[in-house]
């Protein structure tokens, strides 16, 4: 893709922030407000470079200390202002909270496995994945609606949130969203608005590949 405007159609954008501590030791953060790290400064400085070769229209962001922080490396390049809005904070996934991958599965088992079977869980007595959809993906349309026919948005939010808009915006059932795999930090996807709905142009993009690390946070 290139920065240029050809009459291509409205694109998001939709960026994970950059690493945390917690996404190092695997702990589940949810809506948890836990900082950047150095590395994941670093990575949103990277890619708020590569990023702004894309010539974005607007930007908007979850709320969150890791995103808030990520978002503002791309506002420094673009100089562009970014909106913030707590319904693209990650899922609120309760007692899940601040464990790490295997105290969730030592505790909570069956419901770990049937989340990854892909029925409606739940987690830690928290929010659904399609009422995480049900909040985030209004914003990103909302905010899609006001760009230019050929605009750029920018959507700084979380793993599990933007899988889960993803999923709602090509149409695809609850169900079939895990298969749209995680993203790594600082790494993003891309929809283009075609003529029967948002298509998937690009996923978990980025200039090289990261290990995914705690996808849903």
């Amino acid at each position: 893709m290139n920065g240029g405007r050809s009459g291509r159609g409205r694109r998001v954008i939709l960026w994970r922030h950059g690493q945390t501590s917690w996404n190092l030791e695997r702990r589940f953060q949810g809506s948890t407000d836990i900082e950047l790290s150095p590395t994941g400064t670093a990575q949103a400085r990277r890619a708020a470079r590569l990023l702004a070769s894309l010539k974005p229209d607007a930007i908007i962001a979850s709320d969150l200390r890791r995103a808030t922080a990520t978002a503002a490396e791309l506002a420094s390049l673009t100089r562009l202002d970014v909106s913030y809005d707590s319904a693209l904070r990650e899922t609120f996934a309760g007692a899940w909270q601040g464990l790490t991958h295997e105290e969730i599965v030592e505790r909570f088992g069956e419901q770990y496995a049937a989340w990854k079977r892909g029925e409606p869980v739940r987690r830690g007595g928290g929010e659904l994945e399609t009422e995480v959809a049900d909040r985030a993906a209004p914003v990103v349309l909302h905010h899609a609606e006001k760009l230019p026919d050929d605009g750029t948005l920018v959507v700084v939010s979380h793993g599990g949130t933007i899988r889960t808009t993803i999923g709602r915006l090509l149409g695809l059932e609850a169900h079939h969203w895990e298969g749209l795999g995680g993203l790594s930090n600082c790494c993003w996807s891309i929809l283009g608005e075609g003529a029967r709905g948002w298509r998937l142009l690009e996923h978990n993009a980025g200039t090289l590949p990261e290990p995914v690390l705690g996808d849903d946070d």
